[in-house]
C-alpha cells in the first residue's frame, strides 16, 4: 500500500487505540497510564468541556466517577453527555449532533487561517438527522484524538469544496504550511465528478504565502489580472512580499508591523535601498486589502502604467 493510500484510508476503519461511539471514531486515552490518577474534571477540560459517557468510560474512568460529575458543576443537556459551564459551544454542537467540527468551524482548533467565523457550525457527520448546521458527509481520516473535531486533512478538503476563494485558499494553504498536509494527498482525495472546482482552487493556491492577508492579496491580484511574483529576494534589499513587472515592490504589513523601533529602522533602510535601486514601493495594511481593494488595484495599475524612467531606472 502506498503512502497516499495509507493516509487516505476510510476514517471509519478502527485503528488500534480507537473506539466507535455514536458513529464517531475517538481515540481512547488511558485513565491510569501511570501511577498518577487523572482527575475526571481535568480530562473533561482536555476534551473541550464536553464528552459522552461512552468516551469517558473508554478512557478508563469507572462509572462511579461519572455519577459524581453532576455534583462537580457539570450539566447534562442530554442523557450521557456531560458539559462544563465554560464548554466550547462549537464542540457542544458537534457532540449533540453526533458529528465533528470541520471546515471553517474547525479552523481555530488547528490555528488555520480564517478571517470570519461561520454563522452556523460546519459538522462532519454521516447521518442525515438534525438541523441548524452545515453538513459535510464525506469523512476520510481519523479525527482529533480527544475532541469532536475532524482531522486537519478533512478540514482542508471540506473547506476547498465548501468555502469560496480566498477563504478556502487561505485555509488550505495554512493546512499545508502549518501542519505539513501534502498537497498531493489533498488532490488524491478530490477525484470525484463534483470535486472539479475544489481541485482547481487547490492547484492555484500558492504555498509561498506566509499569512492570510498575503493569500487575500494574491487572490486580489489574480482576480484583476495583475501578474506578480512573491517572496522575491532582491540584493541589497532582502526578501519582498511581491514584485510586479520587475520594478514595483508591494509589501503587506502585518498587524505587528512597527511594533518595535528596530523594525522601524530596518523598514526605513529597506525603503531607502529600494528607492536608490530604482524600485517603486507600495505598502499596504491588511485593512487596505480587505476593506478598500479597489484603491489598492487602482494605485498598483497607476504605478505600473507610469513611465519606468520616471522612477529612476
Amino acid at each position: 500500500m502506498s503512502a497516499l493510500e495509507q493516509l487516505g484510508r476510510n476514517a471509519q476503519e478502527r485503528p488500534p487505540g480507537y473506539a466507535h461511539r455514536a458513529g464517531i471514531l475517538f481515540q481512547t486515552l488511558p485513565y491510569a497510564a501511570s501511577n498518577d490518577v487523572v482527575d475526571i474534571l481535568d480530562y473533561l477540560h482536555k476534551c473541550g468541556g464536553v464528552a459522552r459517557s461512552a468516551q469517558l468510560l473508554d478512557a478508563g474512568f469507572p462509572r462511579r466517577e461519572l455519577l459524581r460529575l453532576t455534583g462537580l458543576g457539570t450539566s447534562q443537556p442530554r442523557r450521557g453527555i456531560f458539559v462544563l459551564p465554560e464548554c466550547d459551544k462549537g464542540l457542544l454542537a458537534a457532540v449533540l449532533s453526533n458529528g465533528r467540527l470541520t471546515c471553517a468551524s474547525a479552523a481555530g482548533h488547528y490555528g488555520l487561517w480564517l478571517r470570519k467565523p461561520p454563522p452556523q457550525p460546519h459538522l462532519a457527520c454521516g447521518h442525515g438527522h438534525g438541523s441548524g448546521f452545515i453538513r459535510h458527509r464525506t469523512v476520510r481520516f481519523p479525527g482529533h484524538p480527544s475532541l469532536p473535531v475532524a482531522a486537519v486533512e478533512d478540514v482542508a478538503l471540506h473547506a476547498l469544496g465548501c468555502l469560496p476563494p480566498p477563504a478556502s485558499t487561505a485555509l488550505a494553504t495554512s493546512a499545508i504550511r502549518l501542519h505539513g498536509v501534502p498537497r498531493e494527498l489533498l488532490a488524491s482525495q478530490l477525484q470525484a465528478d463534483r470535486s472539479g472546482s475544489a481541485l482547481r482552487v487547490l492547484r492555484e493556491l500558492d504555498v509561498r504565502a506566509e499569512s492570510i492577508v498575503e493569500v487575500d492579496a494574491q487572490h486580489l491580484f489574480r482576480a484583476n489580472g495583475i501578474a506578480y511574483d512573491t517572496q522575491v529576494f532582491l540584493p541589497g534589499i532582502g526578501r519582498v512580499d511581491f514584485l510586479l513587472s520587475g520594478f514595483l515592490i508591494v509589501e503587506i504589513d502585518g498587524f505587528a508591523f512597527h511594533s518595535k523601533r528596530a523594525d522601524m529602522l530596518r523598514d526605513r533602510e529597506r525603503n531607502n535601498a529600494a528607492a536608490t535601486g530604482g524600485y517603486a514601493v507600495l505598502r499596504y495594511m491588511p485593512e487596505h486589502i480587505w476593506f478598500d481593494p479597489s484603491s489598492v488595484v487602482r494605485e498598483i495599475r497607476t504605478v505600473l502604467a507610469g513611465d519606468r524612467r520616471n522612477l529612476g531606472r
